[in-house]
């Protein structure tokens, strides 16, 4: 039997080609996807992720979420993605509506339904807390929890110490990795350097000549530019499909090791840091205190260190051919 995924989004380009990649995948069910404010306001996620699933001939039923974080305003990454998170290029309006029922809702009755699924996170964790603060049970029912987010080795890309889906709502992150959900953290380090797409390899892209290649390269025009000016890096930068394709496929990953990791809340220099016990001294007597919650009640995530970039490009081709 495929294994089911359900995959939660701020669908703007590079989300756009993850759900490309697990919609056309033969090996898994995608029983829904979930929006939710993050590059983009909820309302556009959402029509991004409908026409993303209608570009591949995808079936599957979109559910609107969370308009902000928990406890903070929302700020959106247009510098990035472009206004509408696809590069503004004009993208026609999806044909089919979403959902009725809040993605929140959706969230707890399919993993309670679906028990062993595989939940994929590709934005803010604003609708992943809010279903566990609804059902904390749902927890020891997810098979896999993979989450794109975090920078556990090096700099961030919002910030010099965050990531962008942890900081925009760290409260929420901080929720999901004290939830005892089987984590697997995808930091944004494993999309730079030989992981992005380079000018020879975005050519290979187009050459596949279908509409799902060009509409992968088109959409991340915007995000091209900006890792640029950014990094000062040539390519396209794909965080969201490195962690689908370690969804799909989790021989991708070279080098990992597990560990308690917890999210810095309320400083204003580290605001969203993911802070991860790679020494293992968390328990220890000048540490304990401060961890005591992560150490009740979380469990320690896997996190990702290295990738085969090879692997992971080949994957992405695959799934744009």
């Amino acid at each position: 039997m495929k294994p089911s995924f359900l995959i939660d989004t701020d669908t703007a380009s590079d989300d756009a080609v993850a759900l490309i990649m697990a919609l056309r995948s033969s090996q898994v069910r995608v029983l829904a996807i979930t929006t939710v404010a993050g590059n983009v306001a909820v309302q556009q996620s959402t029509r991004n992720a409908l026409y993303t699933a209608e570009l591949c001939g995808a079936d599957v039923p979109v559910f609107m979420g969370a308009e902000k974080p928990l406890n903070r305003p929302h700020q959106s990454a247009h510098w990035f993605h472009g206004r509408d998170g696809l590069g503004d290029h004009g993208y026609p309006t999806p044909k089919k509506a979403f959902e009725k029922v809040h993605a929140v809702d959706a969230i707890v009755s399919t993993i309670e339904s679906n028990p062993g699924l595989v939940l994929v996170t590709l934005g803010p964790l604003t609708n992943i807390a809010l279903a566990l603060q609804r059902n904390p049970g749902i927890a020891s029912k997810v098979g896999r929890c993979v989450i794109m987010g975090g920078a556990p080795c090096c700099e961030g890309n919002v910030t010099p110490a965050a990531e962008y889906n942890i900081w925009c709502d760290p409260e929420a992150a901080r929720i999901v990795l004290r939830s005892g959900l089987p984590l697997e953290l995808v930091g944004w380090h494993l999309c730079r350097g030989e992981a992005a797409l380079n000018p020879d390899e975005i050519k290979h892209v187009l050459s596949f000549g279908t509409p799902q290649a060009r509409f992968a390269i088109e959409c991340n025009s915007r995000a091209q530019e900006a890792y640029f000016e950014q990094t000062g890096e040539h390519g396209i930068s794909l965080p969201d499909p490195v962690a689908m394709a370690i969804a799909l496929d989790p021989m991708i990953v070279t080098q990992q090791s597990e560990h308690y990791v917890d999210v810095e809340t309320t400083s204003e220099l580290t605001l969203g840091m993911t802070v991860v016990d790679r020494l293992n001294v968390a328990a220890n007597e000048r540490n304990r205190a401060v961890w005591s919650s992560v150490l009740e009640r979380g469990k320690k995530a896997k996190i990702y260190w290295t990738i085969d970039n090879m692997r992971w490009k080949q994957a992405l081709y695959a799934a744009l051919k």
